[in-house]
């Protein structure tokens, strides 16, 4: 059974998507991983807790800057649409 990740945030400009998860891992863990169109730029696995808390910290921070760059939140751009009549 795979287990969602704890953490996924991905946003768009023109054609290019960057990509920030964070997911359990088995035995004990986590994987936090970044992605620029779609290919793994860095990854890293954590035991410790605080350490995945950080690099949440640092997804959302470079999220952030990219947003003020023109990115847009995938997730935003989806729930702003209207909803439809079916």
């Amino acid at each position: 059974m795979h287990t969602p990740p704890i953490f996924k945030k991905t946003l768009v400009r023109g054609r290019h998507v960057r990509s920030f998860r964070v997911e359990p891992t088995a035995p004990e863990g986590w994987i936090a991983s970044e992605e620029a169109d779609q290919q793994i730029v860095q990854w890293w696995r954590y035991r410790d807790w605080h350490r995945v808390e950080r690099a949440v910290a640092r997804f959302l921070s470079t999220a952030a800057k990219l947003k003020r760059a023109g990115w847009v939140d995938v997730g935003l751009k989806l729930a702003e649409e209207p909803a439809s009549n079916s």
